[in-house]
């Protein structure tokens, strides 16, 4: 059997191709940008091998929903199928310890949106919130004004970028803590595997004031130095807010004694490229940014056809986007800065991979609950995984030399929660999402693949479950799309922004009763193929409940599954690499054989598993996909002597319910479902008219190796 949604295909794609200029931003756009979007992209193998450049700008601390939960098409406010909350909330429902604190829009229009306060964005309080991957009272540990987000009024040009080039909406960061840990990790593919890094996991800030200690493990800049690739870290040294933490390595630091201004007054050695003296590994870094750091030393080495193979920018203090002391607007200026300097030359830019990401979450809310390994090693009551993931955990004593480092807790460093993520070039044109997880290590893991130069410092359990970002480009075909258009910002205009917002109270939190669900922006746009293909097979037997999870697909993933039936025990997270299964039971003998499990993994992939263990046998439903095509595949099964009535009903996307079907004796029933006019994707519960309580729920999206649309059902009330 198939369904038909009323809905076509062609549609779907036709409204995700148009990239629509942002409501309300300048549509003017530099002749620099214009010219250099009109040119293609130079691709003579039509492979990664094409990128000659890559750029990488960090930005701090702000959440993906906070900056682009309500934006089209992507895992927003308009996800449906969410973290379960007691007592019925949804996971939007979060509790501060005495009332609901709902997301609430951070209106420029009204208050001062740009200048918000920080909130707390530690190890500690980072843990307390995310509690296991329950997250029920996030603002009562990141203060209440963590719920808050924007929509594209207030970061116009952040969206510009996401509907001009490529978002991807399941970056993490890599650690649940804050700056300093969380760049070591996109500068070493780790925190630290010595005692001395692991302590940067509980403080922000972890720095010696001799150049002789420090850090003392090897950076990813040594590995490209040591492979002969061209590398260099821009910063104006005087301001660089502490965010170059290759400052705090031993290699680094008494290779040039002369000393600067860290954070807190801390001096670490400024990095000069003028000193015939200075260790090779300075030579790799610029601090010659004048004019508060803005881009001359970038652009000239552009300009002189010496911008390096691979560049690391470190914004100042004032266009960090920082909640306080920096603004979006600022940092909106600051990647227009990048943006134009690089398509300054529009034979760069062809040849550029710009990627603008963000340390971490600050304290702002992110409902996706991060992958991580179980929350107990080698306990199946938290889940299991077919990986090492022993590197994962923070077992570490305090080293020598540190203050106030908690003990050792034992519980995963990551991930942490989803931060923005945007891939700017040539091959990432069009308004694309990109929904394969990814972490601060897939910067390196990108770098790995265009250049051959390994990081054994990424723990396997990261290479299994995080991508390395090649998919959200389209290397072979870069140019089928027109080249999209950006709204202007510059410096003026963002300082002239700033100084508004500062004359306005900031944007109030809403009394609990005028509290309203957060809205995600209707329509869909353009989503890369992804490498996931996730089956969960039920088996009740004995008062015990069986999943084996399976993995087919070319990537491994986290599956996440919360008892509903308890949702104040830990929940369970399952990591399962390409190619491999793995099996979880549920003893619900003392729930009267009763059993309800609520299962998330990646990109939407959600199962129900609802019903009552029967030992002479019962229904049940499995799902299958044939690859490369879309269709699910539903096989109807029952192990018991009469005939059952199996009911198939889609919740979303359209089409008509299929006809009861009836299953009796040892042959299951094939029923399948036609996914193709939707994009992929699909929403089914299964029932038996028999056996009351029983429930299958299906949802995601199947995927065939080719293009497709993000969720349509994202902003449709």
């Amino acid at each position: 059997m198939s369904s038909r949604s009323g809905l076509s295909r062609r549609r779907f794609l036709g409204d995700a191709g148009k990239v629509a200029a942002t409501a309300g931003v300048l549509s003017a756009l530099p002749p620099s940008i214009r010219r250099a979007l009109a040119i293609p992209a130079s691709s003579p193998t039509g492979t990664i091998a094409d990128v000659e450049h890559v750029v990488i700008l960090m930005q701090e601390n702000r959440s993906f929903d906070h900056y682009f939960g309500a934006l089209r098409g992507v895992r927003g406010f308009g996800d449906r199928h969410t973290i379960p909350l007691p007592d019925g909330r949804t996971v939007w429902d979060q509790s501060d310890g005495t009332r609901t604190v709902l997301p609430y829009h951070l209106d420029g229009s009204v208050g001062n949106a740009q200048r918000v306060p920080v909130t707390p964005h530690s190890w500690p309080d980072a843990q307390d919130a995310w509690d296991h991957g329950r997250m029920t009272s996030w603002p009562q540990f990141k203060l209440a004004h963590s719920m808050g987000y924007f929509t594209d009024a207030e970061v116009p040009y952040q969206t510009a970028l996401a509907d001009a080039f490529t978002v991807c909406d399941a970056y993490h960061c890599s650690i649940q803590s804050g700056t300093n840990p969380n760049r070591l990790f996109l500068w070493t593919g780790t925190h630290g595997p010595t005692p001395a890094g692991v302590a940067s996991v509980v403080n922000e800030w972890w720095w010696l004031d001799t150049p002789e200690t420090g850090y003392d493990w090897t950076t990813y800049p040594e590995r490209l130095e040591d492979a002969g690739v061209s590398w260099k870290v821009y910063q104006n040294l005087p301001d660089n807010f502490g965010d170059n933490s290759l400052a705090g390595f031993v290699a680094f630091r008494a290779a040039n004694a002369a000393r600067g201004n860290g954070p807190d007054g801390a001096p670490f050695p400024p990095y000069s490229v003028d000193d015939d003296a200075v260790h090779p590994l300075l030579k790799g870094t610029s601090n010659t940014m004048p004019d508060g750091g803005f881009m001359e030393a970038f652009r000239a080495d552009i300009a002189a056809g010496r911008l390096p193979q691979v560049s690391w920018i470190v914004a100042p203090e004032a266009y960090s986007e920082h909640p306080l002391p920096s603004t979006p607007v600022q940092g909106a200026s600051y990647i227009e800065n990048v943006v134009d300097s690089l398509t300054a030359d529009p034979d760069v830019w062809a040849r550029t991979v710009l990627i603008v990401n963000f340390d971490e979450n600050d304290g702002y809310f992110d409902h996706v609950p991060p992958p991580a390994p179980p929350s107990i090693p080698d306990d199946p009551t938290t889940g299991a995984s077919t990986c090492d993931a022993s590197d994962e955990y923070f077992t570490h004593p305090e080293p020598p030399g540190t203050v106030d480092q908690p003990e050792p807790d034992g519980r995963p460093y990551g991930l942490g929660p989803r931060v923005p993520m945007l891939v700017i070039s040539p091959w990432s044109r069009g308004g694309w999402v990109c929904s394969e997880v990814f972490d601060h290590t897939s910067v390196i893991r990108f770098l790995e693949a265009r250049f051959g130069v390994a990081e054994p410092n990424i723990s396997a359990w990261r290479r299994a479950v995080c991508g390395d970002l090649t998919s959200a480009f389209d290397f072979a075909t870069p140019d089928g799309d027109p080249p999209p258009s950006l709204p202007t910002v510059g410096r003026r205009r963002a300082d002239l922004e700033r100084v508004a917002q500062e004359r306005l109270d900031q944007v109030a939190i809403p009394d609990e009763g005028a509290q309203q669900r957060p809205l995600q922006q209707p329509g869909t746009r353009p989503s890369r193929p992804l490498p996931y293909e996730l089956t969960i097979t039920p088996a009740v037997a004995g008062g015990v409940l069986r999943l084996t999870l399976s993995n087919q697909g070319a990537a491994g993933a986290v599956i996440h599954a919360y008892d509903r039936l308890h949702l104040d025990r830990v929940p369970r997270r399952y990591t399962i690499e390409a190619g491999l299964a793995v099996e979880g039971s549920w003893d619900v003998a003392a729930d009267g054989g009763r059993y309800d499990l609520w299962l998330l993994g990646p990109s939407g992939f959600h199962r129900t598993v609802v019903g009552t263990v029967d030992d002479a046998g019962g229904p049940e439903v499995v799902a299958s996909h044939a690859a490369e095509t879309s269709t699910l595949s539903l096989a109807l099964s029952t192990s018991g002597g009469e005939p059952l009535t199996f009911r198939i009903r889609p919740t979303a996307y359209g089409g008509a319910a299929p006809e009861p079907v009836a299953v009796s004796g040892d042959a299951a029933v094939v029923v399948d479902w036609d996914a193709a006019e939707t994009g992929g994707w699909y929403d089914l519960v299964v029932t038996v008219d028999e056996v009351a309580g029983f429930e299958r729920r299906f949802a995601g999206r199947l995927e065939n190796g080719r293009p497709s649309v993000s969720d349509p059902a994202f902003g449709v009330e």
